[in-house]
């Protein structure tokens, strides 16, 4: 069989689509099968007015305006997709992306993978006219399956759990046409990792119960605020509190920190997660798909913070269900929750045996070998 070139797409409207496709490129890479493998973001072959739009109004509205977009996600799921404003909207979306389909034009793939619906919906018009011929798959990145993703024409889907697969089938998929391999996640995330090695490279006392907390959220509060908070409480343990690339709260953290030695660890960007992950007893965060994945992945149980409307809510109800989470909607309820699971070890253990198994470490190496069969 002659090695295949592979074309994953993605969009830049919040990271989980780029962290999925990232993870799934990781894997072609090492595939034997596969000779070239492009990771597109189509933000970067859309008009300037256009990516501001999709992108940056996107993640102000779910920072400031959460239900206005919860609001937007349930009124565009429930929308006719022949509706005068819908045709609109893939109007506008085709005009602006005249550059995306002169590249994928230019590579010529033998197979394409989206990781957003967005280039999905473009490229099924394409496949309807006849101007493409390889086959399209679409790997829904959250616990939830909303009307965008479907489309005519794709080789098939990737769901990350069974209910969105009979979602799938409810919205006329065929069943044959659907594979549940979880939402890719980077191979790093199924290692096993030791806890003292990493606990070492941190300062932490691998021995000492462990919180990461990886976001603040409306209702429940910064990520300094959050960390101050949980500093009052009178248990034993350390907190890891991840800022990223947000240098103001990882300088307000810092300052904390010297007023809790031993006990508070600001840390900044980091490509390497999993270390951080596997020093951890629970983690606290907003419920991503991509993160809650990699969570799972490595048995870790979760406080979900504050989640916005729409695909995070949906994501969240799909842990609590599962017992691998507890959902924290303002700083009383968070200091709460973390209270009553370091009281409760037996609890704690429960949650982390349930979260070991719903985990899909192999999720990327799934979807390729599907892709590619």
């Amino acid at each position: 069989m002659p090695a295949k070139k592979l074309l994953i797409m993605s969009v830049s409207a919040g990271m989980g689509h780029v962290r999925a496709a990232e993870a799934i490129r990781a894997c072609a890479l090492q595939h034997p099968e596969v000779a070239e493998v492009v990771h597109l973001d189509a933000m970067d072959f859309v008009t300037a007015g256009f990516r501001k739009v999709y992108t940056d109004f996107y993640v102000k509205l779910v920072d400031k305006a959460p239900t206005l977009w919860g609001y937007l996600y349930n009124h565009t799921h429930e929308a006719k997709a022949d509706s005068s404003l819908e045709r609109l909207r893939r109007a506008l979306e085709r005009m602006n992306a005249r550059a995306l389909r002169r590249q994928i034009r230019a590579l010529q793939p033998d197979a394409i993978i989206c990781t957003h619906f967005l280039p999905a919906e473009m490229l099924a018009r394409q496949i309807h006219l006849g101007e493409l011929s390889c086959p399209v798959w679409v790997q829904v990145t959250d616990f939830d399956l909303h009307r965008l993703w479907v489309h005519q024409g794709m080789a098939g889907y990737f769901a990350a759990n069974d209910e969105v697969a009979f979602r799938m089938q409810a919205q006329g998929i065929e069943a044959r046409n659907i594979e549940v391999t979880g939402i890719p996640i980077m191979p790093a995330f199924g290692q096993a990792l030791s806890r003292s090695v990493c606990a070492a490279e941190y300062g932490l006392d691998p021995a000492q119960p462990t919180l990461l907390l990886m976001g603040g959220g409306a209702g429940v509060g910064s990520l300094e605020t959050i960390a101050q908070r949980l500093m009052r409480l009178e248990q034993r343990f350390q907190l890891l509190a991840l800022a990223g690339r947000n240098q103001q709260a990882l300088a307000s953290l810092q300052a904390l920190a010297l007023e809790h030695p031993g006990r508070l660890f600001p840390q900044g960007f980091t490509g390497f997660v999993e270390r951080l992950m596997a020093c951890a007893d629970l983690v606290i965060t907003k419920p991503g798909g991509l993160t809650t994945s990699e969570c799972m992945a490595m048995g870790l149980p979760m406080i979900v913070n504050s989640p916005i409307p729409g695909q995070e809510e949906r994501n969240a109800d799909y842990l609590l269900e599962q017992g691998v989470a507890l959902k924290a909607f303002d700083g009383v309820t968070l200091e709460y929750r973390v209270r009553r699971l370091l009281d409760q070890p037996a609890l704690l253990a429960a949650m982390r045996e349930r979260s070991r198994a719903l985990g899909r470490p192999d999720a990327a190496q799934r979807v390729l070998a599907r892709v590619l069969a």
